[in-house]
């Protein structure tokens, strides 16, 4: 890997780890423990349309692991990297399908995945009470998926923009 690819992944993953401390000193705004919006993931969607499959799961791996250290939570690494990898899975599947001009769209189905790979280890770990915040965490993981999306669409197009400008002059 060449050495400015390299520096602009290391970039990337320490956007989302900033944006994620960031949002960790944001009061939780819903009256259901653990829903967040996941602002760290505008990032991952982001990568998820300009880098190769391999380069995001660094990103996405490293930012995971980096935040569990500095979150002070451990148990939060299996939790998010089992949400981590169905996520990135199905959005690069769902990358073929799915356009630039509609990154939303596959933010929302990501979010479902991510939430669905976090509820499997909580059942795993907790056992099958934990299923009856499944439709909690559909709910708030799409509303979510679908900002950050539009998020990540919104960055993508102006970075779009930028480029095609460059190749103008």
């Amino acid at each position: 890997m060449k050495a400015k690819k390299m520096t602009e992944l290391a970039l990337l993953t320490g956007i989302a780890l900033v944006i994620f401390v960031v949002e960790l000193q944001i009061p939780n705004p819903f009256p259901i423990p653990g829903i967040k919006l996941g602002l760290a993931n505008i990032v991952t969607i982001y990568a998820m349309y300009h880098y190769r499959a391999c380069e995001v799961m660094m990103v996405v791996g490293v930012r995971i692991f980096l935040a569990a250290i500095f979150g002070g939570n451990m148990t939060a690494l299996l939790y998010s990297f089992a949400g981590s990898v169905l996520c990135v899975a199905g959005m690069l599947f769902l990358k073929r399908i799915i356009d630039s001009s509609h990154i939303w769209l596959s933010s929302v189905f990501g979010a479902v995945l991510h939430n669905s790979g976090q509820i499997a280890v909580a059942v795993f770990m907790i056992g099958k009470g934990i299923i009856g915040y499944f439709p909690f965490l559909i709910v708030s993981g799409c509303l979510a998926g679908a900002f950050t999306g539009f998020c990540a669409q919104l960055i993508t197009k102006r970075f779009l923009k930028k480029d095609i400008s460059k190749d103008k002059m």
